[in-house]
């Protein structure tokens, strides 16, 4: 009973991070390509909101429920398709975390121009493109963990 609870916990966490991870980018990049400020910033509003409450949720759940699963099931921590998706899941946080602060910046920047009936200033525009650019490798690894958890290959990595 153990081992479906932590499962199924770890596997909402992982449908959370790729469910919540593309509805933020594809709301916000349809925001963005209205050119209305107004809609940018309470989308932006909105996917900061949900990156907090959802994605970071999961972010914590995450790595305890693949942990206490792997110790339940008597995975060691050292087999391959664990440690390469530790080292994923590093390389999606190395990602993510500017995203947030990217996120909180855009949502400032357009409200300060919808408060002052202005365009969107040229940072605003560096910080999306930028925004957008580190979305691909965070995606794909998120898929690459994915795919390690559901095949488990075995990987040999030391010795």
């Amino acid at each position: 009973m153990l081992y479906f609870a932590l499962k199924f916990l770890h596997l909402i966490g992982a449908i959370v991070l790729i469910g919540t991870g593309a509805g933020i980018a594809f709301f916000m990049v349809m925001a963005h390509r209205t050119g209305n400020v107004a809609k940018i910033a309470g989308v932006a509003r909105i996917v900061v909101t949900a990156d907090f409450l959802f994605t970071a949720s999961a972010v914590v759940v995450q790595p305890i429920t693949g942990f206490l699963l792997a110790r339940h099931v008597g995975y060691p921590l050292s087999e391959g398709w664990i440690v390469l998706s530790l080292l994923l899941y590093l390389l999606v946080g190395v990602f993510w975390l500017p995203v947030v602060f990217m996120q909180m910046r855009m949502r400032d920047l357009a409200e300060a121009a919808e408060k002052a009936g202005a365009a969107l200033p040229p940072a605003y525009h560096r910080l999306f493109w930028t925004w957008f650019a580190f979305g691909f490798p965070a995606f794909g690894a998120i898929l690459g963990i994915l795919w390690l958890m559901v095949a488990k290959p075995s990987i040999a990595l030391f010795g």
